[in-house]
């Protein structure tokens, strides 16, 4: 689904859209057993999953109940169909799910899904039930965020990445800093001078190392970036201009340890395990923090709501795209009389229907496609140069957004005059938007 050098907000994209797939998969039901869940491996082989399912089509063909029977090896033959599209298993396994379903109408509706994960799932599943399997896709969403360490005292530096339960030290060094009193005979001014210079090169090395073990290809390798030590160091390191800017924006804790070395690094993976377990929340009242802040300066370089916030999307002027992770809005697409195509944005139960007619003639709209917005979103926001960015509302900032903001808008390249925007466009589907917000 990603590539290997994903960002955390593309990854973050690819979360959502397996939270929201396993959603849909596990309320999907079946008559029979007709619903095939298949999860193959990255090191699978195609022709032996290709012989299993063969051999199953042939027991299959003994099922006594005639519409049970047609309905499994309707499900076995879509999923032949779909293995065929994929000439090996791709790096992260391949993911399958066939079958005829249920819809709330009553009515039997066939899915056909298939897709390479985010990451590696190591998972091997056939099953041929009522109901389609989800567990190995919910393990994929159990955090893997890799969390850098620098601990650094008088004696030297370390620097660790934490992924789950797994530490690793990449690197450390020793250091020989002169203590703060000199011996007798030296000029006071002159050894303050010299430990100064030390200490100030010492500093310099922990930044210069610190960007060759978590810069990769001139991006953060990591979620986020604790720094530790017994003495001033670590705020020093971290207030300094030496400091890689990219990496500052990383750290989301400051620790006092009582050691250095490895012994450090254990201490200080227990005194910020919590803000680690938190760091999408911090993450998240960041972003948020940011976006208010150039609300309370009147930069004009944000917007919010989707009419402003579409509009400027379609400009190109959308830097971050911030939305409302379960916004519950649907862009429908709908036709005039006269086959002409207009957009307009509703929630799903909005009571207002005036989407529905053409403001101009009166005459109905037919609805020729409805999508939610988050899915429109997730599928185009790198067309218009932007990223996009979701949030929840667990956090003050994030709740303080939904209220009120209405849980979308962005933060712009440029300033955007939205009203002269509405002059311009009167005549425009855009101003109809501003009746569903």
């Amino acid at each position: 689904m990603a590539g290997p050098e994903e960002t955390e907000a593309e990854k973050n994209i690819e979360i959502w859209k397996v939270k929201k797939l396993i959603k849909s998969l596990e309320a999907a039901r079946g008559n029979g057993t007709s619903m095939i869940s298949l999860i193959i491996p990255p090191k699978g082989q195609i022709p032996l999953i290709q012989k299993m399912l063969a051999d199953e089509y042939g027991t299959a063909s003994n099922i006594k109940s005639r519409v049970n029977r047609l309905s499994v090896l309707s499900a076995i033959t879509s999923t032949q169909q779909r293995l065929k599209l994929y000439n090996k298993v791709p790096p992260n396994g391949l993911v399958i799910y066939c079958g005829e379903i249920i819809t709330a109408e009553g009515k039997e509706r066939k899915v056909n899904i298939d897709f390479e994960p985010f990451k590696p799932i190591n998972t091997s599943l056939y099953l041929c039930d009522n109901k389609f399997h989800t567990e190995a896709l919910s393990e994929l969403l159990e955090s893997d965020s890799k969390f850098g360490f620098i601990i650094m005292d008088g004696n030297g530096a370390l620097f660790g990445t934490l992924s789950g339960n797994t530490r690793e030290v990449l690197h450390k060094f020793t250091v020989d800093l002169p203590k703060k009193h000199g011996r007798g005979g030296q000029s006071a001014l002159r050894f303050a001078r010299l430990r100064e210079e030390k200490r100030h090169n010492y500093v310099r090395k922990v930044a210069e190392t610190a960007v060759q073990n978590f810069i990769t290809a001139d991006k953060v390798n990591v979620t986020g970036l604790v720094l530790a030590g017994s003495a001033d160091f670590k705020t020093e390191l971290s207030q300094s201009d030496l400091f890689d800017k990219r990496l500052q924006e990383k750290v989301v804790k400051v620790v006092d340890v009582s050691y250095g070395g490895e012994n450090g690094f254990n201490q200080a993976i227990e005194l910020s395990a919590e803000t680690l377990s938190n760091v999408k929340f911090i993450q998240e009242k960041k972003l948020i923090g940011k976006y208010f802040e150039e609300i309370a300066q009147d930069t004009g370089k944000f917007c919010f709501g989707i009419s402003d916030t579409l509009k400027a999307l379609e400009m190109g002027a959308c830097e971050t795209v911030i939305v409302y992770e379960a916004l519950d809005i649907v862009r429908y697409t709908l036709k005039d009389q006269e086959g002409n195509e207009s957009i307009a944005h509703a929630a799903r139960d909005s009571p207002n229907k005036d989407y529905l007619v053409d403001k101009a003639t009166g005459q109905e709209l037919e609805v020729v496609d409805e999508q939610l917005l988050l899915e429109w979103l997730a599928e185009n926001y790198k067309n218009f140069g932007a990223t996009l960015e979701f949030v929840s509302d667990r956090s003050q900032e994030g709740a303080q957004f939904v209220r009120g903001f209405g849980g979308i808008g962005a933060m712009l390249r440029y300033q955007v005059n939205f009203e002269q925007l509405e002059t311009d466009d009167e005549d425009d589907f855009w101003d109809d938007d501003d009746d569903f917000v």
